[in-house]
């Protein structure tokens, strides 16, 4: 009996759907990350540095100019990390196309 059913059932089914009207799950949709990126990059990023200048700024009228060298050098040694691995991105997005075209 249940073989029947099943088997009617199946049959019912259309061959050419995927089998999302099953599911009721819609395609997955693309993100365009390209609005969240400048956002962060022109808004953010400027804010996050005008901070950091002030803490230093902060700290050299203490007469802690060596701890002020010091942040400096990590911070700028940062942002050439941070705009390596931006560039290295790009990169490896452009060989990977590059490639597989």
């Amino acid at each position: 009996m249940i073989s029947e059913v099943a088997h009617t059932v199946v049959a019912a089914l259309p061959l050419s759907d995927t089998g999302a009207h099953l599911t009721g799950l819609a395609a997955p949709k693309t993100v365009d990350t390209n609005g969240i990126i400048s956002f962060l990059a022109s808004k953010i990023a400027p804010i996050l540095l005008a901070v950091l200048g002030l803490i230093f700024i902060g700290r050299a009228n203490k007469g802690e100019v060596s701890r002020v060298l010091t942040s400096s050098v990590i911070a700028i040694v940062g942002l050439v990390f941070i705009g390596g691995a931006v560039t290295l991105l790009f990169l490896g997005g452009y060989l990977v196309d590059l490639i597989f075209k």
